[in-house]
This record gives C-alpha cells, structure tokens and sequence, in this order.
C-alpha cells in the first residue's frame, strides 16, 4: 500500500477523501515511463488507468500516413483512460510519453467500481474529463488560427504547469511531431525565442529562462486551459 506522503505528486489523488484513497491505495502501482513511451495505441483495450505524477503523457491523434498531432497532454493533474469510464472501454488515441518520469497504474476494474459507486470519485473524474475537453477544444483552435511560435509558447507553458523543474528534455522532432507542424517551424520558433531571451535550447534539451516573456508571448489559449483546470480542480494539499 502507498504511503500517505506518495499521493501528493497527483493532483486527482492527493484530495481523495480518506475512505476512498484507503481502498484505492493498496492497488496503485508506481512505474516509471520513458520518453517516448507509447502507453496506449490507438483502439487498444483499457485494462489499466494512469495517474502521472512526475512524467507527462501527450494524447496524439495518428493519420493514416503517420502524420500526427497533440490534442492534449496529462501531467500531475490528471489520469490516462477517460475512456474507461465514460463507456468507451477502448483508447481512442496514442497516448505516448513527452517528458519521461513516474506514474501510478491501477487495474481498470478497480476505477470503475470506485467511480460506480457514485461518489466522490465520479465526481472528481468527471470534473477532470471537463478540463480535459477544454483543452482539447482549445488545441484545435490555437492550431488552426495562432502561430507556431505562439503555439510552442502555450505548449511550454502547460509542460511547466506539470513539472518540477523549467527544464524539459524534448527534441525539436518530437515537438513538430507534437504540435502536427514541419520541423523546420519549430525551428524557427525555438530560435526567435531563444533570441528573446526566454529560452536556452541545445539539441534535446529546452531551458525555460523567462517564464513571465513567455506569458506575455503567449496566446490567449494557455490562459483558457489553465483558468478553467484551476476552476475544475481543487488545489493539491500543502507538503
């Protein structure tokens, strides 16, 4: 059984009540995922749930040509496999590892029987599946009408909201890949933003120097994300 103490690194976990963390505890399993990890195919049965506390999984749409593109990212404040309780059963997207750390896997059946009960649990799960709507809706529109640079700004800046550290190991690659752009824009926008003074970029590795340069950069779909995670999910409790 986890202790206590181990809970605090997800945000869903942290405020369980005490009768339902006593009964989830002793399944969650901690793992560790690797950059670039896929977690999840596309259509690939639910058997386990996710709880990311240090790593962060990007949710990735895949055509049929091997193009893809983010349509939202979990981190500390949430699970992989909404599915699983909204009646899906199936995944119905890639779900890959964009910053590798550590998560807690639980058996499916253990999830749906707590959220069946109709507790606090459900509720908690559903507010959570609202934030995650949320930004999903707001990926698609800051992809179709804000510019790459304004769109790697957001993207930096949800990764930073679910990270210990300003500091990300992430390729130039896996960020087109990401953000469903050429390398070659990524590129570019990396280098006005480094020449800005808000980043630090060396191949695979990005250093964030100026967080305000970049909210200020930014477009207004980071602050439509964030606003209403905020709103939907109470705060982790003081360590």
């Amino acid at each position: 059984m986890l202790k206590e103490d181990h809970r605090s690194g997800n945000r869903l976990l942290a405020v369980l009540p005490q009768a339902e963390w006593t009964r989830l505890a002793p399944h969650l399993v901690p793992v560790d995922l690797a950059l670039g990890q896929v977690v999840y195919e596309s259509g690939d049965r639910l058997d386990h749930v996710y709880f990311p506390s240090t790593a962060i999984v990007s949710l990735l749409y895949v055509m049929k040509d091997g193009a893809s593109a983010e349509i939202a990212m979990v981190g500390n404040e949430g699970l992989i496999g909404i599915a699983l309780f909204m009646g899906g059963e199936t995944m119905p997207n890639r779900a890959v590892v964009q910053s590798a750390g550590r998560a807690y896997r639980l058996e499916a059946r253990f999830l749906k029987e707590e959220f069946h009960r109709a507790g606090p649990v459900q509720r908690l799960l559903l507010r959570y599946t609202q934030a995650l709507i949320t930004q999903m809706a707001q990926t698609v529109v800051c992809n179709r009408h804000h510019s790459i640079d304004q769109q790697l700004c957001r993207w930096l800046l949800l990764s930073l909201d679910r990270l210990p550290s300003n500091e990300l190991n992430m390729t130039q690659e896996l960020i087109a890949n990401m953000l469903g752009v050429r390398r070659a824009g990524v590129t570019e926008a990396a280098v006005k933003l480094q020449d800005a003074g808000l980043i630090r970029y060396s191949y695979g590795h990005i250093e964030v120097l100026d967080r305000a340069g970049l909210e200020k950069r930014v477009c207004e779909c980071y602050g439509v994300v964030k606003r209403e995670c905020d709103r939907l999910l109470p705060d982790m409790p003081a360590s």
